[in-house]
């Protein structure tokens, strides 16, 4: 229990999701109030909205983790819906907090949003020197309007927030349905499937050059409990694991963790995306006094273990 928790509510949207149920469950065990409202109740892309969740819950805080996502596939056949619903979401959040007197707002970047050929490893004040990769563009921009917004807001009205921005996440409780699984659960899935089947190879999309930097949903989710309760600020903070790794790297690291021992068949006509990326968490230790502390390959088996266990869950189509 957390004495700062105990007389506090919070409102975690997106907090059913992948991220959101881990966030949810340490604030609990913290002891504050938490809800976590869906989609269903509150669509937070139409106006009125996020008020309307706010007036009935009144939260002390809000960690605005909704959001629309998806892998490279989803990114290029969908990016009207990423750049729209994730600027309204945010968009609504902010003001809707902002008319409410909400303690603090924490919102959520993404990766995604700094520039194409960024400097090895991403810091912060890289973030507006360049246009994104292209196939992340519509929903990076849209997250980082939310940071001008914060600012803005933080100047003109004193509003109190938390911006953060997480590198690529993986672990227990992610999304595997093909339209929108990352690199990892579409990998975990192939290579298991593969295995079941005696495939002799999988085919996986790109050179496979291309790097990554995984951050296990756990440790991004403590360091955003620990921004709630101890941070405020709006200049935006990265979240990472100090490891980057190349995505024939991580598909290999992958199937021996399965067990896979067929062949992987790289096919360079599909995009790559992001051709290098890791970030500095300097910022995140100075601030936070956080750093992430889950090894990559342990991380990997309890997200095996975990998709084994809830396959149909885990291969849900999203709705």
């Amino acid at each position: 229990m957390s004495e700062f928790w105990s007389n506090r509510s919070v409102v975690v949207t997106g907090g059913n999701g992948f991220l959101g149920r881990v966030v949810v469950a340490r604030l609990a065990d913290l002891g504050a109030r938490v809800v976590a409202p869906t989609h269903d109740e509150y669509d937070l892309t139409i106006p009125g909205a996020a008020d309307a969740m706010l007036a009935a819950y009144s939260p002390t805080h809000v960690i605005h983790l909704a959001a629309r996502v998806g892998g490279i596939g989803y990114n290029q056949v969908a990016p009207a819906p990423l750049y729209l619903d994730n600027l309204m979401m945010g968009t609504h959040i902010i003001e809707a907090t902002r008319a409410a007197g909400t303690e603090k707002t924490i919102l959520l970047g993404t990766v995604c949003s700094y520039p194409k050929l960024t400097p090895v490893p991403f810091k912060e004040e890289s973030l507006w020197d360049g246009y994104p990769e292209e196939t992340n563009a519509p929903y990076g921009i849209a997250k980082k309007a939310h940071l001008i917004h914060a600012q803005v807001n933080a100047i003109q009205y004193g509003q109190k927030f938390a911006y953060l921005i997480p590198t690529n996440l993986y672990g227990p409780g992610d999304k595997f349905h093909e339209s929108v699984s990352h690199v990892i659960p579409a990998l975990i899935k192939k290579c298991i499937e593969a295995k079941e089947t005696g495939a002799d190879h999988i085919d996986v999309w790109g050179t496979g050059s291309a790097s990554r930097e995984y951050l296990y949903v756990e440790d991004a989710a403590a360091a955003i409990v620990r921004a709630a309760e101890s941070h405020e600020g709006t200049e935006p903070i990265n979240l990472g694991s100090d490891s980057e790794i190349t995505i024939r790297e991580t598909a290999e690291t992958i199937a021996s963790v399965v067990g896979y021992t067929g062949t992987l068949q790289w096919d360079a006509t599909k995009p790559d995306g992001q051709p290098r990326r890791r970030i500095d968490a300097t910022r995140a230790e100075q601030l936070l006094g956080w750093k992430a502390a889950m090894n990559f390959r342990d991380g990997l088996t309890t997200t095996v273990d975990w998709y084994l266990a809830n396959r149909a869950a885990a291969e849900a189509a999203p709705r």
